[in-house]
């Protein structure tokens, strides 16, 4: 079974080839794992995975797993019963940082707020990575 603690502690249980790490706002609220342990379990394995295989092979991870955005902006691609999954990070340096979540029924694209909001914390992580990095 996926659980909070596992996803979190991703790249301290397997040897990744890239370290997966989640993006903490300041207050300590880590929106990623916040969302990941409200999706029902086939959802999260399948989410886990993903993220499994980001660490795993980084920047070679394509479609129909992962996509590039915009801006630095990738997105991790699951789906499971009709809804699209996705986990949006970036690279930074041999780090990639997960920074958000969404899903639709519908929407087969990431929305443009959504984006907007990534490519936020992704200057603020880059700015400050000790501050927005999710410790356990």
């Amino acid at each position: 079974m996926t659980t909070f603690s596992n996803i979190a502690k991703l790249g301290e249980t397997t040897s990744p080839r890239t370290t997966v790490v989640f993006f903490c706002e300041e207050k300590g609220e880590t929106p990623l794992l916040a969302w990941f342990d409200k999706l029902p379990r086939k959802a999260q394995d399948k989410c886990f995975v993903r993220i499994e295989r980001l660490a795993e092979l980084g920047h070679e991870l394509r479609r129909p797993e992962a996509d590039y955005l915009r801006d630095g902006i990738y997105e991790l691609r699951a789906k499971h019963a009709g809804v699209n999954y996705r986990m949006l990070y970036f690279f930074h340096g041999k780090t990639a940082v997960v920074l958000s979540h969404g899903f639709s029924k519908q929407q087969a694209k990431v929305p443009e707020r959504e984006i907007r909001t990534a490519v936020n914390r992704k200057r603020r992580f880059e700015a400050a990575p000790e501050r927005h990095t999710h410790r356990e």
